[in-house]
């Protein structure tokens, strides 16, 4: 069954007014909080339900609106909370917080999660999960603007098999993306492949149909820890949408601001300091209703 947000199901346009950027990022996460493993059909009606009028309202404050003011505020390692693109879920028991997205300032950026069936069971003999192996999965794009629009190319699938027990940590994950697109990488320097085993025939033809797809990208909204994505994996199919919190100091940003390292990213904020911030909110609204 579906979960109730922490706040009333449905809040009117006019009082999303009242409430600041801040408490708009933290009721975003609170709701989102712990269902981002619920079944496509759930987390489509749960945005059109509860997510679209807070995130409609928000992306009217972007404060980056122009996709070229928005590759240095990109740059770094993201961690997507909570998603509706279904290529994501392709195979099963993907770890939330071993899930990255790492824009690099030559034009590359991965897509790349920790994949570890079983992980997630609720079973007495859990604690011997660390001895099964897990499957950490990268998808290799290339980024950039081209007039004012996003543009964004599939450059190559990989995978690595590692024991379940070693976490992909932000280290290791950029590490490894690294290894595969160095620094000093230019276009045409890393090879186009999907080079995938060890799934099954249904899974390698779901990231085969993602891998062969003209993706399409828009920041709803974006600030220096917290995105908005609208997707598309073709011009012409549903959007999916997507929310992501920066993980480590903003680096490229910080060139530009030093002060931007001293915040504290949204994702390594105790849930509970969100859940009050909902509550303020909760608040606010129902002496707005009186």
């Amino acid at each position: 069954s579906e979960q109730a947000g922490p706040m009333v199901l449905a809040t009117p346009p006019d009082m999303l007014n009242d409430l600041t950027t801040e408490e708009l990022k933290k009721e975003i996460l609170a709701r989102t909080d712990g269902r981002n493993s619920d079944k496509m059909g759930e987390k489509t009606r749960f945005y059109e339900r509860e997510l679209e009028p807070l995130i409609s309202e928000l992306s009217k404050r972007n404060p980056i609106p122009d996709p070229k003011d928005q590759i240095p505020v990109v740059q770094g390692t993201w961690t997507p909370v909570w998603s509706t693109i279904p290529f994501q879920d392709a195979l099963p028991g993907r770890v939330l917080d071993e899930s990255y997205q790492i824009f690099k300032n030559n034009g590359y950026y991965a897509n790349m999660a920790r994949y570890a069936p079983g992980s997630n069971w609720k079973l007495g003999w859990l604690k011997f999960a660390s001895f099964l192996l897990a499957l950490d999965l990268i998808i290799i794009q290339k980024y950039g603007v081209v007039g004012d629009r996003w543009d964004i190319e599939n450059v190559a699938i990989k995978q690595s098999i590692r024991f379940a027990g070693e976490p992909l940590s932000i280290e290791k994950a950029n590490k490894w993306f690294d290894d595969l697109v160095p620094n000093e990488a230019v276009e045409g320097d890393v090879k186009a492949e999907m080079s995938v085993e060890n799934v099954d025939t249904r899974a390698t033809k779901r990231l085969n149909t993602a891998f062969q797809s003209k993706p399409v990208l828009e920041h709803l909204y974006i600030d220096d820890d917290f995105r908005v994505v609208l997707s598309k994996r073709e011009e012409n199919m549903r959007p999916s949408y997507t929310i992501a919190v920066r993980r480590g100091p903003p680096t490229a940003v910080s060139a530009r601001n030093p002060s931007l390292l001293r915040r504290e990213s949204f994702f390594n904020r105790p849930f509970q300091s969100n859940l009050l911030g909902s509550r303020k909110v909760m608040r606010k609204l129902m002496a707005a209703r009186q």
